[in-house]
């Protein structure tokens, strides 16, 4: 059997993975008890199952069985992620499958105000902006629930970015059909500018959000109906080239009842209606609002390439949610990490310096405390050290 350190002992060795994970401690304060259903124990505590699920994410495994064959055999995975009693596939797919959302869900938003604190605002000039998209993830053609097309199954996350900070923030989870206007105004707090593309215009979400004080910055279609009603002056020297108060839309069909704002500017030749509720800012900030939206396009895809989000350790609607969670959990230690270690935003170059550095001082710590071992005994320690 391989040589075994105490884990507790261990995991001061290994502070790197240990700088990581801090927050969680703070995170899970008020945090519902995990309650075993019926007489059945606990097969796994709620620890175990989070610290499973984030190292899952970090190390990028492609499977529940690769991530369980690795919790077997990686010395790191074996003392420090798994229970000691090992992880058994039955009770991990219980587990992922039918418990911890709500411990999860809790979580998640205390960690969202922890980075929210720790987290530079890039532009808090701006305001609360939040990028609102949606993006599908394949699903096994078991996935019933995830309905998408005919021999197609795809689930959906409908998600809210904050812009400033660049952190995911609120979400819910549809099979692949899912509408997404439905969720705008739920992902959407007084206060905050959604900003969306042209998939998400709304004439009635646009009146409805000015009566909720929450302000929108939405891309229209270039054929959508305008009727001015008072135009603003435009510079001359900006790619600037509308700027008025309207109504959007065909006067008795769906025309909006309160008039927004719409700003149209040229980019690499191409034309961008944008209407918004924000008067506040000159058109050319409205612009680059806009173009910030762009972020939320590449959390998607670096979440997805390099925290594995797309190989689903889970086939219930239940526990893909619980992976996504964790995925976005995972993130945001990450995000928090390399502030607080390397003043920067994440990035896979310090994502797997860290992998590195978990792997080292686990190495380091397996030669040292064998060594110790082999000293009380009266043995040396040549060959622990080489």
């Amino acid at each position: 059997m391989p040589y075994t350190l105490n884990r507790l002992k261990k995991a001061s060795y290994v502070p790197s993975f240990g700088q990581l994970y801090l927050p969680i401690d703070h995170a899970k304060i008020g945090m519902p008890p995990l309650e075993a259903r019926g007489y059945r124990p606990l097969q796994m505590t709620f620890d175990d199952q989070l610290k499973a699920l984030i190292f899952f994410h970090l190390e990028e495994h492609t499977s529940a069985q690769h991530l369980l064959q690795v919790l077997e055999e990686d010395d790191f995975a074996r003392n420090i992620i798994a229970p000691e009693e090992g992880i058994k596939k039955s009770s991990f797919a219980e587990a992922i499958n039918s418990r911890g959302l709500e411990q999860l869900a809790h979580i998640y938003q205390n960690l969202q105000t922890d980075a929210l604190i720790r987290l530079p605002a890039q532009h808090d000039e701006l305001g609360s902006l939040i990028g609102i998209d949606g993006s599908l993830i394949d699903a096994c053609l078991s996935m019933q629930w995830a309905d998408y097309r005919k021999g197609v199954r795809k689930a959906k996350v409908h998600l809210g970015f904050d812009l400033n900070h660049s952190i995911p923030r609120k979400l819910f989870l549809t099979h692949g059909k899912g509408a997404e206007r439905p969720f705008l105004s739920m992902i959407l707090s007084p206060g905050d500018t959604g900003v969306m593309d042209r998939g998400y215009q709304a004439h009635d979400l646009f009146d409805q959000w000015q009566e909720e004080k929450k302000y929108f910055l939405c891309r229209i279609k270039a054929k959508t109906k305008k009727t001015c009603i008072e135009a603003k002056e435009i510079n001359p020297h900006s790619n600037v080239f509308y700027d008025a108060i309207v109504l959007l839309g065909t006067p008795g069909v769906n025309q909006t009842k309160k008039p927004v704002r719409l700003v149209g500017y040229i980019v690499d030749r191409t034309k961008y209606w944008v209407a918004t509720s924000r008067y506040d800012l000159p058109a050319e900030q409205i612009a680059l609002i806009y173009k910030l939206r762009w972020d939320i396009e590449k959390f998607f895809a670096w979440w997805k390439r390099h925290l594995k989000v797309y190989h689903l350790i889970a086939r219930s609607e239940y526990g893909l949610m619980v992976q996504i969670l964790a995925g976005l959990i995972t993130y945001l230690l990450l995000a928090i990490y390399c502030r607080e270690q390397h003043n920067e935003k994440v990035s896979i170059k310090r994502v797997r310096e860290l992998r590195i550095k978990i792997q080292n001082e686990v190495r380091i710590a397996s030669s040292d405390m064998a060594g110790s071992s082999l000293a009380k005994h009266g043995i040396s320690n040549h060959y622990a050290s080489t």
